[in-house]
């Protein structure tokens, strides 16, 4: 179907001055589609979001582009993901998997969606809560990883591991990366765990220098539920752990808080306008 109305969001660091935003918002009101350019307003930022507020996006909206990288992107899956916007990335970093169009090809990107040559790839999510004791820390969402790590000094922590609420394993290490199937080119893919296609709907375990010679990265069903129970510290001086959502939002913990992680009943949505499997998108990232 043939997009007629945009929304841009950009990133202030990598189009301050809007000047590819406008760009945008000008070929397409050409093309005679309307385009809404994001307008950046500092400090009024108030409510369940870190960058864009969904309810300042006009219905009628078909999709969003994303100017910046991956993380830029990150932002907005999560922050629009009650509204199931269909998002574009439009790569303005180095390196992107997740922000397909680089920014010489914006024009041709447009026009696929003006005629509506393009698909949409519906990408799992995770769901994190965080407890102490009984009390709820912390809940958020990620698209690419929720990670658990040391806070503080440079010191191993001890993780135990519960799935469905049969102990797994325990971990000592500098931390744990769940992932995502999108987020396995991330975080999980620098700490050496599997490459897994976009698509597919399962989740990652991933010990971030763990202290044995065995441990192995762990594939898990998208439908369970992995339990992480800090463990005591091997430190006198306790700084504790801390668990974050796609490099974001972030909620301290100490010895004896758990995380429970799951697959999220809401998912991101992805626009696609190149027939690149990702097999090629992989290839050509490795070999820069």
């Amino acid at each position: 179907m043939a997009v007629d109305t945009f929304y841009v969001i950009s990133n202030q660091q990598k189009d301050p001055e809007l000047e590819t935003a406008g760009f945008i918002r000008d070929y397409l009101e050409r093309k005679g589609k309307k385009c809404i350019v994001q307008q950046r307003e500092e400090g009024t930022l108030a409510g369940n979001f870190k960058y864009t507020d969904a309810k300042r996006i006009p219905e009628g909206v078909e999709c969003v582009l994303v100017l910046g990288g991956d993380g830029t992107l990150l932002q907005a899956a999560r922050d629009l993901v009650d509204r199931a916007l269909p998002l574009l990335g439009i790569n303005m970093g180095t390196l992107g998997y997740l922000a397909e169009i680089e920014h010489r090809n914006i024009r041709p990107a447009l026009d696929k969606l003006i005629e509506g040559e393009y698909s949409v790839e519906s990408r799992m999510m995770l769901r994190g809560v965080a407890y102490h004791q009984k009390r709820k820390l912390l809940s958020d969402i990620a698209l690419n990883d929720i990670v658990i790590t040391r806070n503080g000094r440079l010191r191993v922590v001890d993780f135990n591991v519960y799935v469905d609420g049969v102990f797994l394993t325990s971990y000592t290490a500098d931390g744990i990366i769940i992932s995502t199937p999108t987020g396995s080119t991330g975080y999980n893919l620098s700490v050496g765990g599997p490459i897994v296609a976009p698509q597919a709907s399962l989740m990652l375990m991933t010990a971030i220098a763990p202290h044995t010679l065995n441990s192995r990265p762990i594939v898990l069903p998208e439908d369970v539920e992995v339990m992480i129970e800090i463990g005591s510290s091997h430190s006198t001086d306790v700084d504790g752990a801390e668990a974050t959502f796609d490099g974001d939002t972030s909620v301290k913990l100490n010895s004896g808080d758990k995380i429970v992680i799951s697959k999220s009943i809401q998912k991101a949505r992805l626009v696609k306008t190149k027939n690149t499997s990702f097999l090629e998108i992989l290839r050509e990232k490795m070999n820069r």
